[in-house]
Order: structure tokens, then C-alpha cells, then sequence
């Protein structure tokens, strides 16, 4: 019997990221999110966003149950340590928190929501 081999369907091409002067001139989270995704169009960044953004979670959750503040602290390292991580060094460019960051932490927690939902 003779093995199938399936050629690897091409990936659609990631859009290009916007410039600092795109992300400023959002006026609504609307205008923001779809600029943001392409910020964070490589999938190791979204992952290393998500796995940061769980992490905080998690230590939110023992800052409420152990009233250790020290929780707090770790749920903001947690969070910005991956993320950061992901764009110095997988996504080679300045993360959105530095140029919006209400609208990069909405940001954040939507495109979380999406992954864990599996609808990004």
C-alpha cells in the first residue's frame, strides 16, 4: 500500500505590521484591534501573549485567596514578561502598550478571549 503524501496548504500572508502613526490615530477600540492583531500576527507571539496572560490569571486568583500582595506583583510580571519577550524577540517590534495602552490591554484580553475560545 502506498503512503499519501499531502502537500502543505500555503499559509496566508500575515499582514504587514502598522506604524506607530496608524495606532495613534485609532480613535476607538474598533479602529485599535484589527492594527493591534497585526502586531502580534506571528503565532508564537500569540501564544507567548496567551501563556502571559494565563499565568496573571493564575496569580490573581492567589493574590484574592491568600491577600499576599506579592501576588499582584507577579500577575504584572507574568503578563508583561511574556508579552514583552514575544515582541523583542519573536515579533521584532515595540509592543502597543507603549503607544496605546488602554486600548493594548483591552487588546490583550480580546485576542486571549478569541484564542481560548478558538476563534484566532
Amino acid at each position: 500500500m502506498r503512503a499519501h503524501h499531502h502537500r502543505p496548504q500555503a499559509q496566508p500572508e500575515a499582514p504587514s505590521p502598522p506604524n506607530a502613526a496608524q495606532l495613534a490615530g485609532a480613535r476607538t477600540f474598533a479602529e485599535f484591534y484589527p492594527l493591534y492583531l497585526a502586531e502580534h500576527r506571528l503565532p508564537l507571539t500569540r501564544k507567548l501573549h496567551f501563556a502571559g496572560s494565563t499565568l496573571a490569571l493564575i496569580c490573581l486568583f492567589f493574590l484574592i485567596f491568600t491577600a499576599n500582595p506579592w501576588w499582584l506583583l507577579a500577575a504584572v510580571i507574568c503578563g508583561y514578561a511574556f508579552a514583552w519577550a514575544a515582541h523583542f524577540f519573536v515579533e521584532h517590534n515595540r509592543p502597543a502598550t507603549f503607544k496605546r495602552p488602554l486600548f493594548s490591554f483591552m487588546g490583550d484580553w480580546a485576542m486571549w478571549w478569541q484564542m481560548l475560545t478558538h476563534r484566532l
